[in-house]
This record gives C-alpha cells, structure tokens and sequence, in this order.
C-alpha cells in the first residue's frame, strides 16, 4: 500500500454514528462504555473509585502543539490571558508592580528546599507566554510539535470552538487515558517504568532539584513519542497536565452505585462550588486538570495517572499546562 493510500483509508475511517462520519484527522474513536474511575489507593480526591459510563465520542490523539495553536492564532488574532495585563479589580490588594503580562514559570533550585514552599521553584514571570515560555529571549524553536503551554481554560476552550471540538469531561478524560484497562495504576498498567522502559515524560529524582531526566528530557517533550496507550492516544499521563471543562470539587464526578444505577456521562461541580476555600475574597473558579506532567515526581505530586486530578484556577497559565480536544457524536 502506498502512503497516499495510506492516508486515503485514514481519511475514511467510519465511526459506528454510520457512513456518513469521516473520522476527523488526527482523532481517534472511543465507542464509550462503563469503567472504573477514580483510585482509593493514592490521593484522597481521587476516591471513592466508582462505576460511571460515557457515550461514545473521538479525542485527539496527542496534545494541542505549539505549531497548532499558533495556526488558530493566525487564523483569529487571539491573545492569550498570559499576553494581558490583569485587571486590578479581579485581584483585590495585587502590588501595582505586578500588573504585567506573564505566566507561572519552574526554576529549579541549586538544591533541598522545603516541599512545603512551591514559592522556592514557582515564580511569576513577566512576558512569559505561549510564544516565549521560559520569558523574554525564549521562541518555540526546535518545539513546534511540543504541547503548547501558558494557556488558560478560556484559550484552551477557543481554540476548541475553532476547530469545531469541545474540551473533555473529567470522565471522558479518564476513560480515554485509561485505554481500556481496568482499575490499573498507569496508562499501560501497574508498573510506572516496566523492565526499565521510560513510557512517559515525568520527573525522575528528587524534586524539586535533582531532575536525572532518565526519560530523555527535563521540560516538555514531543507529541508521540512515547508509545500510545490501548486507544491509540499519547501522553494521556506525563508531559503536560490537562484542561478538562469540569468544575472542580473534592467530591469528584460520579459516586460508588450499584449496577442498577451506574451514572452516566458525569459532570463537576458548579461553578460556586469549585472556588478555593483557603482564599474567599477572589472568587475565581477552578476546573479540574488530568495527566499530570513532566514536573510530577515520586516525591512530590505523584499524579501521572489516569485517576489524578488537580483543581487550576482558570485564569492561572503555568508552563506545564496544555490540553486536548474532543468531538461528541452529533456535535
């Protein structure tokens, strides 16, 4: 078969809505079912693990990249939140000095430092974006087919409305990142590194100042090239953490049923519910994140797994955040 044919029949794929649905470049079909989402061996927010359904429903095969959303750029003109100066109104007491463009930047420290001061490798980066990562002087050289990163929720979900898809639910994510296996640990099953096999981008070492980079890279990495899981999809863990459109809640979507009465297709929490209790004057919501990143480590934020959650604020970039898109059947 030649590679024009080969391309060809990629192109006619069928989905089971019927001849009529072409398989959108780039997408792979989930025909849906029930799973087990959720874990009550890891994180406290992640249980109870639980029976939910979702329909089925197509995903991107691999991360938004650089090169893609700059294509939605040049075709809209959109400008990132990380590309705009905060409006003081929404941050009550912010410093005048701090209203600037930019985006939540790692810097890894010389060495140990406490776990419980995010400030020792966080820090808020002026003219830090999609298009300059590490800041001012930074390009996307050499990282076109790099997940793009420095998007909030809202760019994410333009870019999706663009290219005629919607982000996933917490559920649909799940499922997806699962491919197919049941109440396993990783993408692949129980093992993180099997026989020593690198299977995602994650840290290896001490976080946040030994990073070994075992897996070949210290920051992002390529789309693809890790090997995909049992749906044909890519870095579902490790790499990027991911946006999903639900609202975050620490009772997570779903709930342990019987049989008889198994959800389907959950949603989050409402917006109200989702905001963070710890800061009560800035009333900004939080969607939940899925996949963890390649900042993850066994030492500290161990969330490169398919039940792994995290609630990001959704005007919060960081510069190991991205997303993927999806496409339901009739929309």
């Amino acid at each position: 078969m030649s590679n024009c044919d080969r391309d060809a029949q990629h192109l006619l794929e069928r989905s089971p809505a019927g001849p009529e649905s072409v398989a959108p470049r780039g997408m792979r079909w989930l025909s849906g079912g029930t799973f087990l989402m959720g874990s009550d061996h890891h994180y406290p927010e992640e249980g109870p693990a639980r029976r939910v359904r979702v329909d089925g429903f197509w995903m991107d095969e691999s991360p938004v990249t650089n090169e893609q959303f700059a294509s939605f750029v040049k075709a809209t003109g959109w400008v990132t939140l990380a590309e705009t100066a905060p409006n003081p109104s929404d941050y009550p007491g912010i410093l005048p000095e701090m209203i600037q463009a930019g985006s939540l930047c790692f810097t890894s420290p010389p060495g140990p430092v406490s776990l419980n001061d995010f400030t020792q490798w966080w820090s808020f980066r002026f003219g830090a974006c999609w298009r300059a990562p590490e800041g001012p002087g930074s390009t996307l050289a050499g990282r076109e087919d790099h997940p793009v990163v420095h998007v909030t929720h809202a760019d994410a979900q333009a870019y999706a409305a663009w290219a005629g898809k919607a982000l996933p639910t917490e559920a649909e994510w799940e499922f997806a990142a699962r491919g197919g296996l049941e109440g396993e640990a990783y993408a692949w099953g129980s093992e993180l590194a099997p026989a020593g096999e690198m299977r995602a981008n994650y840290w290896q070492g001490t976080f946040p100042w030994e990073n070994l980079a075992t897996d070949g890279f210290e920051g992002t990495s390529p789309v693809r090239i890790f090997p995909a899981n049992g749906h044909g999809l890519f870095d579902m863990i490790g790499n990027v953490w991911e946006w999903t459109d639900d609202w975050y809640s620490d009772a997570p979507p779903g709930k342990k049923s019987g049989d008889c009465c198994i959800p389907a297709n959950p949603r989050g929490a409402l917006e109200r519910e989702s905001v963070d209790p710890c800061q009560p004057d800035i009333q900004i919501g939080r969607k939940v994140l899925k996949g963890g990143s390649h900042l993850c480590a066994a030492n500290y934020c161990e969330r490169y797994r398919p039940a792994a959650r995290y609630a990001q604020p959704v005007d919060t970039s960081t510069c190991h955040v991205g997303f993927r898109c999806v496409k339901r059947a009739g929309e």
